[in-house]
């Protein structure tokens, strides 16, 4: 062991250096960041049709190539899925990352090359221990294996040649044959696609094992800790595990979960490292625990662009590179990839807490969402849903809006809905059952996590008396045809409003 962390050590020092040349400078890397992925890509479709070979600046860039989303980029992938090669990346491409849908399509299917494994998941994976260990050079997580807990699909087969699955369950079935050494559960049951039967055999498998590190989403985690808690029979996580020392998480926020993981040890707290890996890339790393904010990592293979937010429902927007950014303002972010990505909006809204190094706080989505649970409820899922449940139950609703209902010890999360009805359905229950068919429907993720309920119980509801949003809007000086409740949020914070108001109308009547 003491030849292995001095091998650790020595590579972790190199990349270190390397980590501080790009906080130093950021625009310099991120231009080379660029140009290399020009190069690579100039003669894939794409990359002729857009002239690579010509683009020399950041500028021509953005204003060669448009910003799109999901379904402006569909085609292109779809083509891949169909098995055609060479068209937005020059390397083959065989894996897709799946995770939540938008409007018109249940899940999005996001490529992964074996670029974008190694040189940006893998890496970052590898840059988060690095980080860590810089802190904390006395850590023996090495000692014991990492837990990590993987999505909820397992991998499948478009056709013989091209697989899909949660980028989880894609990165761990590309791992390197020694990294089974390193973690736990074994890969047959990590990969399972029963979630019920998967955390049953890794509950089972891993509290027998040496664990040092916990890796996966929250909301999940505690899933599988209820049940090591009953298997086990014990209080407290260190019981278990004495010698866990670090939980590296991310997916959503670890904030309304904090409480209940500082009361699963009696004697020896663990460490919170966030990491902000999403399907599309690895993009950040809290550097420093003591702080709640993360390193942007400039050279896994990323170039990024930032949308002011007076410019995010523009068709062409104006995009800021990462020398023209300023503290805390919303940005929305695009990238482009080592996947073949290209000036692609990822959805997601961040600020700048600090600038030389880089670093962000995620600010939420550049629509109102719910992903409290990994689940990623969109407006759209919603206002579908609502509609599909006022069909179902000849109902007319007039206002609404929803919330998380976070998770304890003691119950599964849900979404709380607050509703103000037109016309009464026929039956307020029924209704919300046809709600949450719908929202199974339209969004995988939300379904997965709403499995025997497991994660996320059956939608909370509350009819509110007439009037009660009017009486929110008035009270927020907001009446007028401009100003409404926003429909989703992440927080309580209008819904117990909300609830409040309907309490005291219902009180004076």
């Amino acid at each position: 062991m003491p030849l292995i962390n001095s091998l650790i050590h020595w590579i972790n020092l190199k990349r270190i250096n390397q980590i501080d040349l790009f906080k130093r400078y950021p625009q310099e890397v991120q231009d080379e960041v660029l140009a290399d992925l020009l190069l690579k890509a100039k003669n894939t479709e794409f990359g002729l049709k857009y002239k690579f070979e010509q683009i020399e600046t950041a500028k021509q860039f953005s204003e060669t190539v448009p910003v799109v989303d999901y379904d402006a980029f569909k085609h292109y992938i779809e083509r891949i899925m169909q098995g055609q090669q060479n068209i937005i990346w020059p390397s083959e491409i065989k894996w897709f990352a799946k995770s939540s849908g938008t409007t018109s399509d249940k899940s999005k299917f996001i490529p992964v090359s074996r670029e974008s494994l190694e040189d940006c998941h893998y890496k970052g994976g590898r840059d988060a221990i690095a980080l860590y260990l810089k802190q904390y050079p006395d850590s023996e997580i090495f000692n014991g294996k990492t837990l990590a807990l993987g999505g909820s699909h397992k991998i499948s087969e478009f056709n013989s040649d091209l697989y899909y699955g949660d980028l989880s369950a894609v990165l761990m079935q590309n791992l390197p044959f020694w990294a089974e050494f390193l973690r736990t559960p074994t890969l047959d049951i990590a990969l399972m696609d029963e979630w019920e039967s998967k955390i049953e055999k890794i509950a089972q498998e891993t509290y027998k094992h040496r664990v040092s590190v916990l890796a996966g989403v929250p909301s999940w985690m505690i899933v599988l800790i209820k049940r090591l808690m009953e298997i086990t029979g014990k209080s407290y996580l260190d019981e278990i595990w004495p010698q866990l020392e670090l939980f590296m998480h991310g997916g959503v926020s670890f904030e309304p979960y904090r409480d209940y993981y500082r009361g699963l040890f009696r004697n020896k707290p663990i460490r919170y490292l966030e990491t902000y890996n999403a399907s599309e890339g690895f993009f950040a790393i809290q550097d420093d625990l003591l702080e709640s904010d993360m390193l942007l990592m400039l050279d896994l293979g990323i170039y990024y662009e930032f949308i002011p937010m007076e410019d995010w429902d523009k068709e062409n927007p104006n995009t800021l590179t990462i020398g023209q950014v300023e503290l805390n303002k919303p940005y929305a972010v695009v990238i482009s990839t080592n996947a073949g990505l290209w000036r692609y909006k990822i959805g997601d809204t961040v600020k700048f807490t600090s600038l030389f190094p880089h670093k962000i706080k995620i600010t939420g989505r550049t629509k109102h969402f719910i992903n409290a649970f990994g689940e990623e409820l969109m407006v759209d899922n919603a206002e579908y849903a609502i509609r599909w449940a006022s069909e179902k139950t000849d109902a007319v609703v007039r206002e609404y809006t929803a919330a998380p209902v976070f998770m304890d010890a003691k119950k599964s999360g849900a979404h709380e809905w607050i509703l103000e009805f037109e016309k009464q359905p026929r039956s307020i229950h029924a209704f919300i059952e046809e709600l949450d068919i719908a929202l199974k429907s339209v969004n995988s993720d939300y379904e997965a996590k709403r499995y025997k309920n497991m994660s996320l119980d059956f939608p909370h509801y509350l009819v509110v008396k007439d009037g009660t949003f009017y009486e929110w809007l008035r009270q927020k000086n907001k009446l007028g045809g401009q100003h409404k409740v926003p429909r989703l949020a992440n927080n309580r914070d209008v819904v117990e409003e909300l609830k409040q108001i309907h309490f005291a109308l219902n009180h004076v009547n």
